[in-house]
Formats: C-alpha cells, sequence, structure tokens
C-alpha cells in the first residue's frame, strides 16, 4: 500500500460499459433543402474519457477539507503520472445502491433497529433520483426491492418484506431448522451481476460479518467481478465492546471483508445498535463526498487486466478508487481517414507493469 493511494485493476476490454454517444442525423435532402446543397454530413463521436469515482479520506477515516483538482494524480500500469483532466465532486449524481442484510452471522443484532434507519436516509441523504434495491441473506438470498426511487414509506417496507423470514424464525426457534444454500460471496457475486447494468454510480452496502462458509467464489473473484462492473462496495460489520471468541480467526475474516471492500472503492466500517442510524449516514455522506476523476482514455492499450493508481499530491490520505470497464480504441476507426485522432500528447503513457489474474 502506498501512503497516498492504492494500485486498483481496471480492466480495457471491448464491453462497452461507458456511455458512448453516437449522434447521426439522417435527413431526406430531397424534401428539406434543394439539389445543389451539399449532402448532410454525419457527425461521430467517440468516447475519449474515462471518469471513475474516487473516494479520499484522512488516514483516520474522517472527511477531509476539499482538495484541488491539479493535486490529483494518476498512473497506469506503473507509467508516469499524469494529471487528471477535471475533477468534482459526485454530490448529486444518482446512485444505484444496493443493501444486503446478511443475518446468518453476528451482524443480526443489528436488524432491529435497520428498518427505520434505512428509511431515514431518505429524502435528505437518499434522493428520489436513486434507485435502491434490497436483499437479505439467510437461509437463501431473497430480494424485496429491485431498482425502486428512494422514497421512506417504500425502503421500510422493503426493510420489513426482506427481513420477515429470518423474524419469524426467531420469533418460533426454529432457527435450527434452516440450512444456508446461498453463502456470503456467491451472493454478492449475484447482486454484482444484476447492478451491471444499473445506471448512476453503482454502490453495495453489506452488513456483514463477513464470514463465508461455503461459496464458489471467494472474496478475490467477487473483488475483481466488481472493479469490472464498476461496483464500489461498502461493508458494514457490528462492533461490540466486548470479548470475541476466536479473536484471530475473525481477524482474518475482517482482513478479507476488508480488502474486498478498499480494493473496489469502498470501506468497511461498524456500527452497534446504538449507532446504526448514524453510521448509515455516514455511509452516504462518504458516497456524495467521492470525487469524480476524469482522464483520457490512452490511445493504445491493450485488452485485459490493467493497474490504475490515484494519489494525491503532498498528502498521506486514504484514497480508494473504484474499478471500471472501458473500451479500448478501434484499430478501424483509427485507420479511418475521417477519424479525427486524439493529441498523443494530450494521451495517458501506459506502463509495462502486468498485473496478474487473481485466482
Amino acid at each position: 500500500m502506498l501512503s497516498s493511494g492504492l494500485g486498483l485493476r481496471v480492466m480495457w476490454i471491448t464491453k462497452l460499459v461507458l456511455c458512448l454517444l453516437g449522434l447521426a442525423q439522417g435527413l431526406d435532402g430531397a424534401a428539406l433543402v434543394g439539389q445543389d446543397e451539399p449532402p448532410v454530413k454525419t457527425l461521430h463521436v467517440y468516447t475519449d474519457t474515462i471518469q471513475i469515482p474516487v473516494l479520499v479520506l484522512s488516514p483516520q477515516h474522517e472527511a477531509v477539507p476539499p482538495i484541488a483538482s491539479e493535486r490529483f494524480n494518476i498512473s497506469i500500469d506503473g507509467g508516469p503520472k499524469f494529471r487528471a483532466r477535471h475533477v468534482r465532486l459526485e454530490g448529486d449524481d444518482p446512485v444505484s445502491l444496493s443493501i444486503l442484510f446478511d443475518v446468518s452471522g453476528d451482524e443480526s443484532g443489528l436488524m432491529p433497529k435497520v428498518s427505520g434507519a434505512i428509511a431515514g436516509l431518505a429524502p435528505l441523504s437518499l434522493r428520489p433520483q436513486d434507485r435502491v434495491s434490497l436483499y437479505a441473506l439467510d437461509c437463501t438470498l431473497v430480494r424485496s426491492l429491485n431498482d425502486v426511487s428512494a422514497e421512506p414509506a417504500s425502503l421500510q417496507v422493503g426493510v420489513n418484506a426482506a427481513l420477515e423470514t429470518w423474524i419469524n424464525r426467531v420469533k418460533t426457534d426454529r432457527k435450527s431448522i434452516c440450512k444456508q444454500k446461498v453463502h456470503l460471496w456467491d451472493a454478492l457475486a449475484i447482486i454484482v451481476r444484476q447492478m451491471s447494468q444499473s445506471r448512476g454510480r453503482r454502490v453495495i452496502l453489506a452488513m456483514t460479518s463477513g464470514v463465508d462458509q461455503g461459496s464458489v467464489n471467494n472474496w478475490n473473484r467477487v473483488r475483481l467481478f466488481a472493479e469490472e462492473s464498476g461496483v464500489a462496495i461498502f461493508g458494514l460489520r457490528a462492533g461490540y465492546d466486548v470479548f470475541v471468541p476466536n479473536a484471530f480467526q475473525r481477524l482474518d475474516v475482517e482482513n478479507a471483508l476488508s480488502s474486498l471492500c478498499e480494493l473496489t472503492g469502498g470501506l468497511l466500517f461498524s456500527a452497534t445498535p446504538k449507532t446504526v442510524a448514524k453510521e448509515l449516514e455516514w455511509f452516504t455522506e462518504i458516497v456524495r463526498g467521492r470525487y469524480i476523476v476524469e482522464f483520457p482514455r490512452p490511445l493504445h492499450s491493450a485488452s485485459g487486466l490493467h493497474d490504475l493508481l490515484v494519489s494525491v499530491d503532498k498528502s498521506t490520505a486514504f484514497v480508494r478508487s473504484a474499478g471500471v470497464s472501458v473500451p479500448i480504441v478501434d484499430p478501424a476507426t483509427l485507420a479511418d481517414p475521417t477519424t479525427v485522432l486524439p493529441d498523443p500528447s494530450q494521451t495517458p503513457e501506459v506502463g509495462k507493469r502486468r498485473v496478474i489474474t487473481p485466482h
């Protein structure tokens, strides 16, 4: 880990996940202009800018004063640093948020306070333009809301519906008959896949202890999948000031969950039943307080996995950026004589560091 940033994986692949704008105007020349008029020309617009959300906090994970755009640097595959073209706060950008309630572990203690706390996020922390999906992981993975507008009433109903089966089992003391069919890492992979085409800034909040007891996917595969899909994962675990049995085992679990969060551009934090509402507000605050960093797409880069590092000049800040998939430059487009080529001096130079594909 570098003092001012962390190398993150970015995919330059042919799959299109950035917005490509193709503006083509077709007109009937005979009907609208005289025959002596020149033919109507078509304007082709190609994506040449990459945009990523970047989380910047103090080393103690607290808010920091606004940072000037000229202090942001980027490096790709160990290449030379270059300045971001444009930097702004995320602010009121629409957010696509999926919340996972994992009631299979310690975090079940937070759930009685969750319904009102999440409903209370709207309309100040979560806005009507934000879209929310809710999931519960217990015997299986259940989705109670799917990409709905962030309204207090719908959020409260959705939380209650997601937790209904678990609450009924706890009340009737039938927890022992539950055989878990879906586990944590696989559940997160499913949610990432369902979010991959969502509009807005894609964010998952996983309320979980991080314990997984049988997923097909490991946390590192989920991490890579989330980066490819442009999804930042945040984790909220129960934090109690009491003795924890098997402390070393729990530390390993927390390290995996923390790595998953930070490598996708998120953060792991904790709450108690008394503080869960405050911590949820803090979560939405830091999401909206992320910086949107824009920089030119490299002119020459191969498809595959690439390493991207965002840093801030003269700072020891905690910097984490989300992953993104972008299209590589089409060779046919470059060869087209009508294509206006970008100035090579204004495009990033890609280094030669190779990224090892995780297993």
